[in-house]
């Protein structure tokens, strides 16, 4: 008998993530971060077609909070210069846009969200120097 299954599989997932983010490279870390933001907007978005506020407020919130206090925060704005800047004035749309879904049911600002996010997080993996890709 298996009596808390669904228990010891979360707690097995949350080893395995903090593993990951113990051993992982600073640029690993931010594509984890560009990771946990896609799968929290993926699932406000299940909860938004759901109608359940509820959860859909507690998925963008982390969203938010992976963009404000992970993505955002990362930038090195003293030696990025403009690019951060601008990597700044991104991020900070998003998070504008994950707060609209949230007040309006926007699905369409958080679509909006889900491909910048995702097409910055392409640009980062291709720039992966463990790949020998780095521009």
């Amino acid at each position: 008998m298996y009596p808390n299954r669904a228990g010891g599989a979360a707690a097995y997932a949350r080893v395995g993530v903090e593993s990951d983010v113990l051993s992982a490279s600073p640029h690993r870390l931010i594509t984890l971060l560009f990771e946990g933001a896609d799968r929290a907007i993926r699932t406000a978005g299940v909860h938004m077609n759901d109608g359940n506020k509820a959860e859909k407020g507690k998925a963008i919130s982390k969203a938010l909070d992976i963009v404000n206090r992970g993505l955002l925060a990362a930038l090195d704005r003293e030696r990025g210069g403009e690019l951060a800047e601008r990597m700044a004035s991104l991020y900070e749309y998003i998070a504008r846009l994950l707060l609209k879904a949230n007040l309006h049911d926007d699905a369409a600002a958080l679509d909006e969200a889900r491909r910048l996010l995702g097409d910055l997080a392409s640009a980062w993996r291709e720039i992966d120097p463990e790949n020998g890709r780095e521009v």
